[in-house]
């Protein structure tokens, strides 16, 4: 597609698939995908299991550098289902900061981020795993600067919801658009770092 030597693409992961394509595990794998991905395309930022929406996968590995490990923080934005209803209160606590356990049980204040509660959105693909929409939850929105293990997860834990679908619906400008579950798209390296606000690579 480009002069470029590198090769760039998003996918919207699947419930249920690891944002590897090896694996001691029987998991389902990015290898699974119906695409041909050339030698040396790898996972950014990756996605867990039971999560869903915009993964990247490149052939440079200088991304994960230039993206998540710079002095400029970059915006991701989540779209996340909770078992009830969630209170103005949680909302704000949210926003502010979450105190959330981490490695050895020491304690970590999440940044500020931003979080409104949303309607379920028109023409939401389906997803693999089954939660009964007539039992009470809400449907929020979450954009972070930071992306620690399971964080989004483990905020509305903190505020005693169960986190129910988490989709990644963008990381700066980029986003999943109308991509299904499983499907590909190859970026032009000019655009691709343009949307993700990435300047000097």
């Amino acid at each position: 597609m480009s002069e470029s030597p590198y090769r760039y693409f998003t996918i919207n992961k699947p419930y249920n698939m690891v944002s590897q394509f090896v694996s001691a595990d029987k998991v389902n794998l990015l290898g699974d995908l119906d695409f041909d991905f050339p030698e040396g395309t790898h996972a950014i930022g990756r996605l867990d299991g039971n999560s869903e929406g915009l993964l990247i996968l490149t052939t440079n590995k200088k991304v994960t550098r230039l993206l998540f490990q710079g002095e400029v923080p970059h915006t991701r934005k989540y779209l996340v289902l909770v078992n009830k209803q969630v209170s103005e209160e949680s909302l704000n606590i949210i926003r502010t900061g979450v105190p959330i356990i981490v490695d050895k049980g020491a304690t970590w204040v999440t940044s500020p981020c931003e979080a409104e509660i949303v309607p379920k959105p028109e023409g939401l693909f389906p997803c693999a795993y089954k939660f009964s929409e007539r039992a009470e939850h809400t449907w929020l929105t979450i954009t972070l600067t930071e992306g620690r293990f399971h964080q989004v997860r483990k905020m509305v834990a903190a505020v005693r919801h169960n986190c129910r679908r988490l989709i990644r619906l963008s990381i700066e400008d980029l986003t999943l658009g109308d991509l299904q579950p499983g499907g590909v798209k190859e970026w032009e390296e000019k655009e691709f770092f343009e949307l993700l606000k990435i300047t000097g690579y």
